[in-house]
């Protein structure tokens, strides 16, 4: 099996042919939202509060499942409003259950049109699921039986991959896939079944490592938003460059941080030549400047 840098030739935005973008834009924003379905079988994927009673991996884990449950039914409509104010139709990356445990909430945001992307059936690491072809092959089909669409992106459940998951979904029928935080542009990946785009998705740019892994204060995913942006919107007078910001409402959505989710874009639209793409506008425009090898 492929291990990541055998599929790929060495490559760098500051050296391979600059990205342009039409009408004078410069850079694109890609706003991603994440919404999960947690098991309260099983341990939580994530946790606000110390285990309970001590007890790790505790079955159930109420005190973590409702902090979870408050993003769904709280944090998603403050997210869901702002961007609404601002007409920005985010990617939702989106485990295909919750489809069924929040059809309407689900059902909401695909007429708001919101792209919806693949993000595995329900929250579970790669690596526990048994059969991976089975579960993207069930993913699929919830999410086309539920949108009348065919995802075309692909997100594994906390970027998790085994050396043979791209093997997978390619052959599913995906066309791009966001696990990879290895890059600040498209750029093209091998599989058994063909190539596939690897977009620039962002583990730093995410309210999870800022403000669940790091415990940082509610103002530091604004500040890094801005340092961040500052770079590669210079970056971009060269060559284009993408900046990805994944929130999840049960973060980015609390009453504590929704304000400088307001201020980030506040701050963006203050600059001009920014654009906010989805993930298929974003490969589409990539696909376009550098078809496949």
């Amino acid at each position: 099996m492929l291990e990541p840098r055998q599929r790929y030739p060495y490559s760098s935005p500051f050296t391979r042919p600059p990205l342009r973008l039409p009408d004078g834009a410069r850079i694109i924003v890609w706003p991603i939202v994440n919404i999960e379905d947690w098991s309260i079988h099983r341990p939580m994927p994530r946790h606000v509060s110390a285990p309970p009673g001590g007890q790790t991996g505790a079955i159930p884990d109420v005190p973590n499942w409702t902090w979870h449950e408050y993003g769904m039914r709280v944090g998603i409509w403050r997210l869901y409003r702002e961007l609404e104010k601002l007409g920005i139709k985010p990617t939702l990356s989106i485990n295909a259950k919750v489809c069924e445990t929040f059809p309407d909430l689900a059902r909401m945001l695909f007429d708001a049109g919101w792209e919806f992307l693949a993000h595995c059936y329900e929250q579970m690491s790669i690596h526990a699921v048994p059969d991976q072809a089975q579960m993207i092959a069930h993913t699929l089909e919830v999410l086309e039986r539920f949108t009348g669409q065919r995802p075309a992106g692909w997100l594994g459940p906390g970027r998790t991959q085994k050396f043979d998951t791209l093997e997978h979904v390619k052959a599913a029928g995906f066309t791009w896939f966001a696990d990879w935080v290895s890059d600040d542009q498209p750029f093209w990946v091998q599989t058994a079944h063909g190539p596939i785009v690897s977009m620039p998705y962002s583990t730093e740019l995410n309210d999870i490592p800022i403000m669940v892994g790091g415990h940082h204060e509610s103002h530091v995913m604004l500040e890094r938003t801005k340092d961040a942006f500052a770079e590669l919107y210079a970056e971009s007078a060269e060559s284009v460059r993408v900046m990805a910001l994944a929130v999840h409402p049960y973060i980015s959505g609390a009453s504590h941080r929704i304000r400088y989710f307001r201020e980030i874009f506040a701050f963006l639209n203050s600059h001009p030549g920014v654009v906010y793409w989805n993930g298929k506008q974003i490969h589409d425009w990539f696909v376009a400047q550098q078809p496949a090898p």
